[in-house]
């Protein structure tokens, strides 16, 4: 498996605590071979449309869906820290951001 391929798991988020980020199911971030993905976390999930950089150490990605039923936009990103864990910031258009850290999921 190459990066970013797979199911990355959010162990920390700066804006939200962990009882929130896995209010639904555990939070996470799939990226899918095809460039697509999809993530959820607390009352906010969206399907993910990302790029990974030349290097491939960086992963870029916008994202449309919604947060507690509301339709949201936004974007981040990740740049790999070893060969199972990411580091990056997520963005909500117009709203909330934060640091956010994830863990490759075997």
């Amino acid at each position: 498996m190459s990066y970013p391929i797979g199911r990355w798991r959010i162990t920390w988020m700066e804006t939200w605590d962990q009882e929130f980020v896995d209010l639904i199911e555990p939070g996470h971030f799939r990226f899918d071979e095809n460039g697509l993905g999809f993530f959820i976390f607390g009352a906010v999930e969206g399907q993910v449309d990302y790029r990974l950089s030349d290097d491939g150490q960086r992963i870029e990605f916008s994202w449309s869906g919604n947060d507690d039923g509301d339709e949201k936009s936004g974007r981040g990103w990740f740049e790999l820290t070893s060969s199972n864990t990411a580091k990056g910031r997520f963005f909500i258009h117009c709203g909330d951001e934060s640091a956010v850290e994830v863990q490759l999921q075997a």
